[in-house]
């Protein structure tokens, strides 16, 4: 399987700045890891998107886009899961 690539809205790292550097490194690691498997075990199609999916890492919530056809995993969100949705 190839590689997606990773793209991060502006949004979604002003809000990774702010959370505390712990949580920020696993965080980041998922994100990661979403360019090897883009729809890992446990992630969620959000209803009423095409292509809108969100992985939990603890208390905090991954909200991003899923392009196949251009091989693109674009992160929309990082948020605290009260705030997320």
């Amino acid at each position: 399987m190839a590689s997606y690539t990773l793209k991060i809205t502006r949004k979604a790292v002003k809000a990774l700045k702010k959370i505390h550097p712990v949580h920020r490194e696993r965080i980041n690691e998922a994100i990661d890891d979403l360019a090897e498997d883009p729809r890992p075990p446990g992630v969620r199609k959000l209803s009423g998107a095409e292509q809108t999916w969100r992985i939990r890492i603890g208390d905090y919530r991954v909200i991003y886009d899923l392009y196949d056809d251009e091989l693109v995993v674009l992160v929309l969100r990082v948020a605290h899961r009260k705030d997320a949705y």
